[in-house]
């Protein structure tokens, strides 16, 4: 066992007089381990509740999940639906493809919401769409039953309202801080739910406190059979490049590079160009609108794409063990929980260099890395694509992925051989802790005026 407990008992006990026997050794870390048992328990729940399947991007299908959670208030299909959204869900939601619509945009993911969607199934409210569904919510579009606005006055970055009405009855839903985290239900007077008067989800969450290392030694110690469940993100993310490879998604980025001529002529049959093709053409279908589930992370199937394909087509090339999947991807995916908690949900800064940061953890203990040079492998993606900025969701996105991804690798590389950006140079810091929230304050607070200018860019360029 590399890393991880024996690393941190050898360091702590370096400096006493009495030597240790091996059973003694044994018994300090067993001891180790147990005490932290429960905190294992509260980061697999944290992941549990982060890396969860999902249809479609994750704004439009939360947007339908609120739809979906009024109208079952209201008992009936609603005459009139108004949604009010913050601006980042706008932002994320007017470019992208709707699952097995054909379509672009709120409008059909709000109708649908209304028709077909159950609340029951999460970020999965759209799978019972059918193509009779879809011509019905056509049919609620051209009626003007549909009203998008953006809510004015609201400081949380994720925050969907909305109301459905029908014959004088009016029932209310809100999503605010998560995705999926209702914090208000009502009917007219009878309240189902009402969480307003708490902090968002981000904040009052009592998620545990991690830290790089924390995040290192439960990927490396926990008993493999906790982790199994993550290979569940291999499942569907894999399968989800796969179908995309059988099809003409989006700018077909994932596929082009997969194609005989351009591994040929170009990138090389290699595990690089692999790591490319599967990651953007898992997000080329995604965006694209394809009926086809992605595990998600982080309220993001971008996020989860990127956190899960470069690691498992690095270890399926490299014929690595199931363990060190497992325990790579146990990595990749808690450092995007760990990184997304102080950038929050939402923000100017794109999703791929948090998730890339991720993979290229995975990818780096994959390599033989210790924990040392995951830190190098951090600190050089920090330092590299910092300022991506999210201008919305949509089929391009696969190129900010492969971006990403890209970057994942050669940080890696660097870091085997132990080159890492210094605290000399730019954002950052000896501490890799620091440097993570150097990262996030940028994206978080110093992007805060980007964003609103890419909005504004994106909202007049629609009306010219």
């Amino acid at each position: 066992m590399r890393g991880g407990v024996f690393e941190y008992i050898l360091l702590h006990v370096s400096h006493t007089p009495l030597p240790l026997s091996r059973g003694e050794f044994e018994y300090l870390s067993f001891l180790i381990i147990m005490i932290n048992k429960s905190e294992r328990e509260q980061i697999i729940a944290l992941i549990n509740r982060e890396v969860i399947p999902a249809i479609g991007c994750t704004e439009p299908i939360a947007v339908a999940l609120c739809v979906a959670k009024a109208t079952e208030a209201l008992g009936c299909r609603p005459e009139k639906i108004q949604a009010l959204l913050s601006a980042n869900i706008l932002k994320n939601a007017m470019g992208v493809g709707i699952p097995g619509t054909g379509m672009i945009g709120l409008p059909i993911a709000i109708a649908l919401g209304a028709l077909i969607g159950k609340s029951e199934y999460q970020l999965e409210v759209l799978k019972d769409s059918t193509p009779e569904a879809v011509e019905e919510g056509k049919k609620l579009i051209e009626s003007q039953a549909i009203h998008i606005a953006l809510k004015e006055n609201i400081q949380e970055k994720l925050y969907i309202e909305i109301i459905c009405e029908v014959e004088g009855k009016k029932a209310t839903a809100i999503i605010s801080g998560g995705h999926t985290n209702f914090i208000y239900v009502a009917c007219d007077e009878n309240v189902l739910l009402n969480k307003q008067t708490t902090v968002s989800c981000e904040a009052s969450e009592k998620d545990i406190e991690l830290t790089l290392r924390k995040v290192y030694d439960f990927a490396i110690e926990s008993p493999i059979e906790e982790l199994r469940f993550i290979l569940e993100t291999r499942n569907l993310n894999k399968a989800a490049a796969e179908r995309s490879f059988m099809g003409n998604y989006g700018h077909q980025l994932g596929k082009t590079l997969n194609s005989k001529k351009n591994e040929k002529l170009i990138m090389g049959d290699n595990t690089f160009t692999h790591i490319l093709s599967y990651t953007s053409a898992a997000c080329d279908a995604r965006m694209a609108g394809a009926m086809i589930p992605v595990m998600s992370n982080s309220g993001s199937g971008n996020q989860g794409i990127t956190a899960t394909l470069p690691v498992v087509v690095y270890a399926e090339d490299n014929n690595k063990s199931e363990e060190e999947l497992i325990r790579a991807l146990a990595l990749s995916h808690l450092t995007v929980i760990y990184i997304k908690q102080s950038l929050g949900r939402l923000s100017a800064l794109c999703g791929c260099v948090v998730a890339a940061t991720g993979s290229s953890c995975g990818i780096t203990y994959l390599m033989g890395g210790t924990y040392e040079q995951i830190t190098f492998a951090v600190k050089n993606m920090i330092a590299n694509i910092t300022g991506m900025i999210c201008d919305g969701a949509k089929p391009s996105c696969a190129l900010k992925l492969t971006c990403g991804v890209s970057t994942a690798v050669l940080s890696a590389i660097l870091a085997m051989e132990n080159k890492c950006v210094t605290s000399v140079e730019g954002i950052i810091d000896d501490d890799v802790d620091r440097s993570i929230r150097n990262l996030t304050r940028i994206g978080s607070q110093g992007m805060n005026e980007t964003d609103k200018l890419v909005l504004d860019i994106m909202t007049h360029k629609q009306c010219d």
